[in-house]
């Protein structure tokens, strides 16, 4: 369902990988970001959206985000609070993929991770 060599997968790779204790593991037939055995970030892609971030967003952040129209409710995830940013619909900013990453890696991780990451 995806390849290495796809739009985008490389640059979230490294944005995801740099958490600590972050790992991938495919699932479904995509790359997922796991803290641990938590996932925070999927490489989404479908017929809609056939490149995109999966995230969890603050849900103070999450009504905000829902009025862009880079950001849609992805299906399966959708129901648990989940957000996707469509990385098609305009010129991506990886300063913001970051801090939505980073917002969604803190909900999920360990004291610990939290710890390193903060220590950073």
């Amino acid at each position: 369902m995806y390849s290495d060599d796809d739009p985008y997968l490389a640059e979230l790779r490294a944005a995801c990988l740099r958490f600590p204790e972050a790992v991938e593991v495919e699932a479904w037939g995509r790359p997922t970001f796991r803290a641990g055995k938590k996932m925070f970030a999927v490489f989404e892609g479908n017929d809609a959206h056939p490149f995109g971030l999966i995230f969890k967003p603050d849900p103070a952040d999450r009504p905000a985000l829902l009025q862009d129209r880079r950001f849609y409710v992805p299906a399966y995830y959708g129901p648990s609070g989940w957000l996707a940013l469509d990385f098609t619909a305009a010129d991506v900013d990886w300063a913001e993929v970051s801090e939505l990453l980073d917002g969604s890696y803190r909900q999920v991780a360990l004291q610990r991770m939290l710890k390193a990451l903060d220590a950073r």
